[in-house]
């Protein structure tokens, strides 16, 4: 099979399209694509979802089904339509103090507790599905607020990963519209944030530069040298089926310090029968 574009090309898509019909058996092998490739379990009832975001991208590369798209990914070495399935299957909603609470722990008793305990002063925190970038930043933020002017001794540079290359590349730039920065505290608009234009406001360098963004795939084996003390991975396992899921939270656990945490979102859970990590508060579990 041949196809006129390149994988490049499908950057260039154009809204509107009509939905193209996917059938059970290429829904079923795409599915298991999905689930091979990005841990994500695709049901029934996501057929016309699934159809409805990609087949702008069948259009854009002149494909007529579903089986001739799963064939061209297969057979780009490039990797560049993977990626492309990738960012178009994932959602990525998330928005500055989500699940506040979370970050009111991780301030008023994570810190607190591990800051005083890392004689070398390397504070290793990882935000795992890190989307657009605003839990990343937040996290940076509330370290840079705590740690004050000791923090020219630490190194406390963040990681934040998505299998999504189209938001990290929103991420790093750090733009973000006045409605997205309202939740946040003024100071951290004054202390953080410059002044886009009027409608937008952008992360500074200095914030920037305590933020690490890379591509990662959860269902990588984990490349980390050490161990970190937080990892927070909030609403990304929904997607997971049940050993996909346990599989991750094992891998989590290994990937901590002794006393480490764990966030994840609030409408996710973990067997508490089943794993090895302690419970604290609710989405909150400790190593």
């Amino acid at each position: 099979m041949r196809c006129r574009e390149s994988p490049g090309s499908l950057y260039l898509l154009l809204w509107g399209e009509n939905m193209l019909e996917i059938s059970n058996e290429e829904f079923i092998r795409l599915a298991k694509y999905a689930k091979d490739n990005l841990g994500i379990q695709l049901k029934e009832e996501k057929k016309v979802l699934v159809s409805g975001r990609l087949s702008g991208v069948l259009q854009a590369l002149n494909l007529q089904s579903f089986s001739q798209y799963l064939d061209y990914i297969a057979a780009d070495r490039s990797g560049v339509a993977a990626k492309i399935f990738a960012n178009k299957l994932t959602t990525n909603h998330t928005f500055f103090m989500r699940e506040a609470e979370h970050f009111d722990f991780f301030n008023s008793v994570v810190l607190p507790n591990l800051v005083p305990r890392l004689r070398e002063k390397d504070l290793r925190i990882w935000s795992a599905g890190c989307s657009s970038g605003e839990e990343a930043y937040t996290l940076a933020m509330i370290i840079d607020e705590f740690l004050g002017k000791d923090k020219l001794n630490w190194d406390a540079k963040l990681l934040a990963t998505d299998i999504s290359e189209e938001v990290l590349s929103r991420a790093a730039r750090g733009r973000y519209s006045n409605e997205t920065v309202a939740p946040l505290p003024r100071k951290w608009l004054l202390n953080y944030f410059e002044r886009y234009d009027n409608e937008h406001y952008e992360v500074n360098r200095k914030m920037k530069s305590e933020v690490i963004f890379r591509r990662f795939n959860l269902m990588s084996a984990f490349p980390f040298r050490k161990k970190f003390h937080v990892i927070f991975c909030r609403n990304v396992m929904i997607y997971f089926d049940a050993k996909t899921k346990a599989d991750l939270i094992q891998r989590f656990y290994d990937s901590l310090e002794p006393g480490g945490y764990l966030f994840i979102g609030h409408s996710e859970s973990i067997n508490r029968e089943s794993t090895q990590f302690r419970y604290i508060m609710p989405a909150v579990y400790q190593k």
